[in-house]
């Protein structure tokens, strides 16, 4: 659609024997902070450098602002309205913090001195120390510094607040938030931290194994996932449960847990219907709709 930043249609990508990316096929509203999870492995990473340009795709499309990304020319102008921090957070050796800074100030024409100013307050970085003699918490900080300041239209984040404490991450993630409120950015970050994710996105991008296996509104996961918790008097039943709306299933002796993406009442009739004893419905947690869509629907 014409107004999601981000359109990735059947994206493939192969190392050797390792499959990276099936068919892959998203989309990122405009204005939207989106959490992009998946274990490791799952083709997180190799998804945001196709999008940057630093790796192409075997096959399939991946636009930005409605640029092509494997464009040699068009990826320049992505990346000029993007802020990009990487996985590895590489930066120049031989450079301080002062200098980096400065170095990358000069590519940016909207670069935002008070973005730059407040955060670097903020993070309390070392302006005098040398990129090695930085920490890797010092090197995440540093990184979101360079990113969040070039008035950038979209945030591309990989792992941002990697080796961060407690207190830096709140600090890091409120200053992602508030540049993107300011500017009137996209956000769309990886993370492995799902409490992050539930803190700041307002939808969620689930992938596993190189496939999105769930898309949506925070709000509207929240609004529909269930766990729906059974007890028989007897042994669990070993079928009769699956029903339209069945992400898992879990079972152990006389209980059975349901999580439930829709069709709850449905549900919850069909367990009555096989003579549960007990029947509890409640919300989820993002863990829970995380751990049921990445693994495939258990059998009792």
């Amino acid at each position: 659609m014409a107004d999601d930043v981000i359109q990735i249609e059947g994206l493939k990508k192969r190392y050797q024997a390792v499959e990276a990316l099936r068919g892959l096929t998203l989309a990122v509203p405009r204005g939207s902070v989106c959490g992009f999870l998946g274990r490791n492995g799952a083709g997180k990473t190799t998804t945001l450098k196709i999008l940057m340009g630093m790796m192409r795709a075997d096959s399939g499309t991946a636009r930005v602002f409605g640029l092509n990304a494997a464009d040699a020319a068009e990826n320049v102008a992505i990346r000029r309205r993007t802020g990009f921090v990487s996985e590895t957070k590489e930066l120049y050796p031989f450079m301080t913090v002062e200098e980096v800074i400065q170095f990358t100030r000069g590519f940016f024409p909207g670069w935002r001195r008070d973005i730059e100013e407040r955060l670097v307050r903020v993070f309390a970085l070392p302006l005098e120390r040398k990129i090695p003699k930085l920490s890797k918490g010092m090197h995440s900080k540093l990184a979101l510094v360079l990113a969040l300041a070039r008035g950038a239209e979209l945030l591309v984040l990989d792992e941002p607040t990697e080796g961060l404490d407690p207190e830096a991450v709140e600090e890091a993630l409120q200053a992602v938030v508030s540049v993107a409120a300011e500017q009137e950015s996209t956000v769309f970050f990886s993370s492995h931290q799902l409490a992050e994710v539930e803190q700041i996105a307002d939808r969620v991008s689930i992938i596993d194994a190189g496939a999105i296996v769930l898309s949506e509104q925070l709000d509207d996961l929240r609004a529909n996932y269930r766990m729906v918790q059974l007890v028989f008097a007897g042994e669990a039943p070993g079928t009769g449960l699956e029903a339209p709306g069945v992400e898992r299933i879990q079972a152990s002796g006389r209980m059975v847990s349901l999580l439930v993406s829709r069709n709850v009442d449905d549900v919850v009739e069909r367990a009555r219907a096989r003579d549960a004893v007990s029947v509890d419905v409640r919300p989820v947690s993002l863990k829970e709709i995380f751990m049921g869509s990445i693994k495939a629907k258990a059998k009792i």
